[in-house]
């Protein structure tokens, strides 16, 4: 276990686990493992050497390991020791509470995207990187598994490692959940963090409530007539049907909905026609959705078809409506992230945490997890250079300052720690 931190300015002391000493120490090591992943991405559900990685990693430190959860996910089971410390006697006798159990939580997939950063650790898998910090996530909890297991005769409880597979698609998380990730024991809290390469290392971003948006999915079909370009009295032109509806749908988030309540209709891709002179029979549109209010997300497929449905039907044409149900919005619990926030000004400083206003827009399968038990999400300033001038994530060119891979173990650890032991209060 490494040494105590220093007084803050306030006087207070900082880091009083070590944590960030001990987690310096371990970056070499975590950086090579975040460099052997970056170099070999895995697509979601294929993410076979990656768990494989884990697993050993994990099971070399004696943590309890199972794999194959949800196809390639990984869960690991590590419980403290304090309570069966014949020297924690008088703590024992103090402690009223059930042994608590907090699950941690890094996805591991890629992205299909060509990797064209210039750099040693590039991707050599054609046509796929990891774009989005997730081979950064795997490298944080795995150094915060390392940091607990040399501290496990320091609290009593169980620390679930959560490794899940195929966050960008098709998700993960509700597979896990659905085999039990977060039973045996029951899960009491749930963290999870994402690399934010618009924040400078050092800081962490929190957000109460409302974090990150859902995110389903809509696709509409438009069946007019065929013709000639030169002729369009004897058509039906599908195209000019479709630029009605697309432009008919935007009055959703402008005129039929609350102007504070944030929503997003996007129409991504549209396929149809054949030539410049022929008018094209159908057309096929797919689009996403995204809020935050649940009851607004039940409303949203009715809204949606009764414009596609009167706008088709003012031109003469037929339609076909599909509304898939995707992630669930991610709220942050209010207690568990002032918890989160109390252990990073413990073991950074006040000035590390930065309480984020606004939403994304985003999505992120953690919801699920934050759905069943109370979670927060974490924003890990990684920002290269320290600033905000990089790539954004699912850029071919994304990357972030690897220093801060050290940062977001010794930030799980600490709160871990505090959560188990009932340091910070209760959430």
């Amino acid at each position: 276990m490494g040494v105590a931190g220093n007084a803050g300015s306030d006087g207070t002391l900082r880091d009083p686990e070590g944590l960030m000493g001990d987690a310096h120490r371990l970056f070499e090591e975590l950086r090579a493992i975040r460099r052997d992943i970056h170099m070999h991405p895995e697509l979601g559900l294929e993410e076979r050497r990656t768990a494989g990685i884990v697993s050993s990693y994990l099971e070399s430190l004696g943590i309890e390991t199972k794999t194959g959860v949800a196809g390639t996910g990984v869960v690991g089971l590590l419980s403290g020791d304090l309570l069966r410390d014949q020297t924690s006697v008088t703590q024992r006798e103090e402690s009223s509470h059930t042994p608590r159990v907090i699950a941690l939580r890094a996805d591991m997939d890629a992205l299909p995207i060509q990797d064209k950063k210039d750099v040693e650790y590039s991707s050599k898998v054609p046509g796929k990187m990891h774009a989005c910090g997730h081979d950064g996530h795997v490298a944080m909890l795995l150094g915060a598994a390392k940091l607990l297991t040399s501290r496990r005769n320091a609290f009593s409880g169980s620390v679930k490692f959560l490794f899940q597979p195929a966050e960008e698609g098709p998700g993960g998380a509700l597979p896990m959940i659905q085999e039990g990730c977060l039973e045996d024991p029951d899960v009491d809290a749930v963290v999870g963090v994402h690399i934010h390469t618009e924040m400078p290392v050092g800081k962490i971003g929190i957000k109460f409530g409302p974090c990150s948006a859902s995110a389903d999915s809509i696709r509409i079909g438009i069946m007019g007539r065929g013709g000639h370009g030169a002729m369009p009295h004897r058509s039906i032109d599908a195209i000019v049907v479709a630029a009605h509806v697309i432009l008919a749908l935007q009055a959703i988030s402008s005129r039929e909905v609350d102007p504070v309540e944030p929503v997003v209709l996007s129409i991504g891709a549209i396929h149809g026609g054949y030539r410049h002179n022929v008018i094209a029979d159908e057309v096929n549109m797919e689009g996403t959705v995204r809020c935050f209010d649940q009851d607004l997300r039940q409303q949203l497929p009715d809204r949606i078809k009764r414009i596609v449905e009167g706008v088709t039907r003012a031109y003469r044409a037929q339609y076909e409506f599909t509304y898939d149900f995707g992630y669930p919005p991610l709220i942050n619990d209010d207690s568990l992230t002032e918890f989160a926030a109390g252990s990073i000004r413990a073991l950074l400083g006040d000035d590390a945490v930065q309480v984020m206003k606004e939403p994304s827009m985003g999505a992120e399968d953690f919801s699920y997890f934050a759905r069943e038990v109370p979670g927060t999400f974490l924003r890990i300033g990684a920002a290269k250079g320290g600033n905000a001038s990089n790539h954004p994530s699912h850029s071919p060119l994304f990357d972030f300052d690897e220093r801060a891979i050290p940062i977001g173990s010794a930030v799980m650890a600490q709160i871990a720690l505090d959560f188990l032991r009932g340091i910070s209060g209760s959430a």
